[in-house]
């Protein structure tokens, strides 16, 4: 496949033949014509740092993604090759000088492959077991016991390497991915429950609902307790609706659109009557999923206005906080801290600020921003499951870039984040969600390990 030359007027060329894309919401010919590959997407894509390849870069993607409209090349081969191997990270959206909206691109298009293009039946039976697994709390609490066994007893760990031979290589560099990425299991922390509702500690400030998500609460339950607790501490009442499910996130960014919508209504009718003046969200993905269900929803007779107002009500945790500004009593945390942008929340959701200004709300601590900040750490969704050596090649550099500050803690709003640069970093420095920094600081407790 020849590349297109950096600002070729490719989109004024005349449509050649049928478009390879079906009629169920290809990508819109006036976003592709947005693109004149300038290139200044280049430096902030991980792929096109990692290999040099222009069709592993936004420009090129787009250029592929023209090509099929046109009618030029099939979803299969490399249209499909380039497409799988973006992290979606939107550093892309940030960095260009065009508007070009890359996100909007990448989610119309991803869903067509997976509607039209036959994966292999390993690739097929990976995927089918992440998505049969992670969206479901009840699973994952299922699994949680086993998966505390399997940390305790290495014997177990031998066993992903002697897989039959026809999955050795594909199938077992993707497994050893998914046990490298383990979080510590405690099944206390598993199968351990939110209250219904908090009242705000002092006069009443507000009322937050909080989407508990769901590795989120199976395995970082800790974070949603910190929430829970910052929020009553600053003056808010806190609903946590029982009946919760999965927002569709993962599924939406792995172009699962009809699971992933269907998440996002029930999501949307489980918070819609509770009388709050937010939806919080304490994790990146998550909270970017949420906010865009008005528009991913805008056909929808039924949905669409609902969706809208939902999305409206959508906050991550630091955007409340932050506006609201503190009145619980804060007690000094003595340490150098390093901030990662999680990307669903600095690029998706252009919330960055927001974060800092909590922490620095902290007496004593010393925030520190990391080199190639907008530059992702690996994780992605499913990306570091599913393209395990891409995703460690870039964790490993996120890893580095952050040695190089000397913190003493890291902090980011992602559980994905968490987990990917901790088994970069190899357990040097303790991994924290924002939020339990604030929560140890407001109660004068030591700072966790985790």
């Amino acid at each position: 496949m020849s590349t297109t030359p950096a600002g070729s007027a490719h989109t004024n060329l005349p449509q050649t033949g049928p478009s390879a894309f079906d009629d169920h919401h290809p990508p819109q010919r006036e976003l592709l014509d947005d693109c004149v590959h300038c290139g200044f997407c280049l430096p902030t894509c991980p792929t096109y740092q990692l290999w040099g390849e222009e069709m592993d870069s936004p420009r090129g993607r787009i250029y592929l993604m023209d090509l099929a409209e046109k009618g030029e090349i099939g979803l299969e081969g490399p249209l499909q090759e380039h497409v799988d191997a973006c992290l979606g990270c939107m550093a892309c959206v940030t960095a260009c000088p065009s508007g070009v909206q890359y996100d909007k691109l990448l989610e119309s298009v991803r869903p067509q492959l997976e509607r039209n293009v036959e994966r292999s039946r390993a690739d097929r039976l990976f995927r089918e077991a992440i998505f049969a697994l992670f969206p479901y709390k009840r699973r994952l609490r299922a699994a949680a016991l086993p998966g505390a066994l399997y940390q305790k007893l290495p014997f177990l760990r031998t066993l992903t390497g002697k897989l039959p031979e026809r999955f050795a290589t594909e199938l077992s560099a993707r497994l050893a991915a998914l046990e490298s990425l383990l979080p510590p299991v405690t099944v206390r922390e598993a199968f351990a429950r939110l209250p219904e509702h908090t009242p705000a500690v002092g006069p009443k400030r507000g009322t937050v609902a909080l989407l508990s998500g769901c590795v989120q609460d199976v395995f970082f339950h800790r974070v949603n307790e910190a929430t829970v607790r910052v929020f009553s501490a600053e003056g808010f009442d806190v609903v946590v609706p029982r009946d919760q499910q999965c927002c569709g996130a993962l599924e939406l960014h792995a172009g699962r659109e009809d699971p992933a919508l269907a998440r996002a209504k029930r999501t949307i009718a489980t918070f819609a009557d509770l009388g709050v003046d937010h939806v919080i969200a304490n994790v990146a993905g998550c909270g970017s999923s949420m906010k865009d269900y008005g528009h991913l929803l805008a056909d929808d007779p039924e949905w669409g206005p609902r969706a809208k107002a939902f999305s409206d009500s959508v906050k991550d945790v630091s955007e409340v906080l932050a506006a609201a500004g503190p009145v619980a009593p804060r007690s000094p945390v003595r340490a150098r801290v390093a901030y990662h942008d999680a990307c669903h929340l600095g690029h998706a959701q252009g919330v960055r600020e927001q974060p800092r200004a909590v922490l620095r709300s902290i007496p004593e601590l010393e925030l520190v921003d990391i080199p190639d900040a907008a530059l992702c750490c690996g994780s992605a969704g499913i990306y570091n499951m599913i393209n395990p050596e891409p995703a460690d090649e870039l964790g490993r550099r996120k890893a580095d870039n952050v040695r190089s500050v000397h913190p003493e803690i890291v902090v980011t709003a992602n559980p994905g984040c968490l987990l990917q640069i901790g088994k970069h970093l190899g357990g040097d420095l303790p991994l924290l969600h924002p939020v339990q920094l604030l929560d140890a600081s407001i109660r004068n407790v030591p700072v966790p390990e985790s």
